[in-house]
């Protein structure tokens, strides 16, 4: 028994918490079916991004790979389209080489055995928890940024949440006061107090279902918890990128490393322009590294596209293809219609509908 949960009244905290679950929990998808996969497939979405922008990949991705073996049969290619535009595509590159060792070590069954579990690529603690308590009702602990909030406003918990020490004494915690008969609920009740009324800025504490256990409320801190270290800041770098049309008309395209940013991802080519001007780079880097001859014009758009450790500045750079017969990978040539079959992210996606803007409202370089 830790210090924080030694006089903890957990029962009774139980109670409240459950009981406002069953009235208030979102009507979600991947509540109908406590299906593993599926279960696992939320879980991996969920990470990082917003429970709105998840709905409807969730949906179309469960259509398109129905079953745990569907997924691990598919091709990459078409893994990484279905995720376009939800960004950090290493999340589902994990989920499909895990899912491909789930189906020839464990006969295609997610395994329930938190060791099994955890050994699998990409998968965390927190994945561990939600997935085996929601889908096996296995009592391990899900802590995630929601959980960490609302436990460190609970228990006026001021240590630093982005250290690990941290996340481990609030699975601890999660341990002694989960309702061990279940624990998926527990689990997921948290997390939902989290997202709905123990939020970032302003919580809803009038309304909290758990605020008479609750020391910061108490205290009259709600407000200055969790403590969390202050990002660093990220790195700027400028990107020159061109579209270039061949005389068919088809727009070059190349395919990103296999390790790294946004790895096996589709792209139009781009280049560094540190400081220089980005049309003379661009064209220096397709003669010198590619042996390719093109002709560029002026920029047509610039703008920002923010990770969580850089920010790409990108100006897009139209143009046209002299000679494609050299043609080789990593590039390839595909028309417009063949170009809405490759994964693109999202920065991508834009300097696509930028050109066609652009294209749209003036003759195209010849």
């Amino acid at each position: 028994m830790t210090r924080e949960t030694e006089r903890f009244p957990a029962r009774e905290f139980q109670r409240d918490l459950l009981d406002w679950f069953a009235r208030e929990r979102r009507d979600l998808p991947w509540r109908k079916d406590r299906d593993p996969y599926k279960v696992w497939v939320s879980e991996v979405m969920l990470q990082q991004t917003r429970v709105e922008t998840v709905i409807p990949y969730f949906e179309q991705f469960i259509e398109q790979f129905p079953t745990l073996e569907a997924l691990a049969d598919a091709d990459e290619d078409e893994v990484l389209k279905a995720w376009e535009g939800l960004g950090y595509y290493s999340r589902v590159r994990n989920l499909h080489a895990a899912v491909k060792e789930v189906k020839t070590s464990y006969g295609g069954k997610v395994p329930d055995d938190p060791d099994k579990f955890s050994k699998l690529k990409g998968v965390g603690p927190y994945t561990v928890g939600a997935v085996l308590s929601l889908a096996y009702g296995v009592p391990e602990p899900a802590v995630d940024g929601n959980v960490m909030r609302v436990l460190s406003r609970l228990f006026l918990v001021t240590d630093d949440i982005a250290k690990p020490s941290t996340r481990k004494r609030f699975e601890q915690i999660v341990r002694e006061i989960m309702a061990y008969e279940n624990p998926g609920a527990f689990n997921e009740a948290l997390i939902e107090l989290g997202a709905l009324v123990c939020t970032p800025r302003r919580p809803s504490c009038l309304l909290c279902p758990v605020q008479a256990y609750c020391q910061a409320f108490a205290e009259g801190v709600a407000e200055e918890l969790p403590v969390k270290t202050k990002k660093t800041a990220v790195k700027q770098v400028p990107l020159a990128v061109a579209v270039l049309a061949d005389h068919e008309g088809r727009i070059l395209i190349r395919k990103r490393d296999s390790t790294g940013l946004l790895a096996n991802l589709w792209e139009f080519p781009s280049c560094e322009m540190d400081g220089a001007d980005g049309k003379e780079k661009l064209e220096k880097m397709f003669g010198e590294q590619y042996g390719l001859q093109v002709e560029l014009t002026e920029p047509i758009a610039s703008f920002e596209h923010a990770f969580s450790h850089l920010v790409w500045q990108l100006t897009v750079f139209p143009g046209r293809l002299i000679s494609s017969e050299s043609t080789k990978e990593p590039f390839r040539l595909v028309s417009e219609d063949e170009l809405e079959a490759y994964a693109f992210p999202v920065s991508h996606q834009r300097v696509w509908r930028e050109y066609k803007e652009w294209a749209g409202g003036v003759r195209r370089p010849d």
